[in-house]
């Protein structure tokens, strides 16, 4: 089966870590997916398309992700303009 583009954003962005018990929220994935489709000049697909698609692929709560990569840094500075 080819990669689509969520699977090719879950690899890129996001590493798994059940044992930390932190996770990455709805707003704070689907940010991170925004982002990281700005770093891969890709199209954001909308929130209702995003969530239908990862409903196959994560946990919404309790999913253990965490951010990683440039998408990670993108969504960090884009949330916090402060810190540029």
């Amino acid at each position: 089966m080819a990669a689509t583009q969520y699977d090719q954003f879950l690899q890129d962005a996001t590493t798994c870590d059940p044992g930390s018990g932190a996770s990455l929220g709805p707003d704070a994935l689907y940010g991170l997916y925004t982002s990281w489709c700005h770093v891969t000049c890709q199209e954001p697909q909308p929130e209702k398309m995003f969530w239908f698609a990862m409903q196959s692929r994560i946990e919404p709560q309790n999913n253990g992700l965490r951010m990683k990569g440039e998408a990670a840094a993108d969504y960090i500075l884009s949330s916090y303009p402060a810190l540029v």
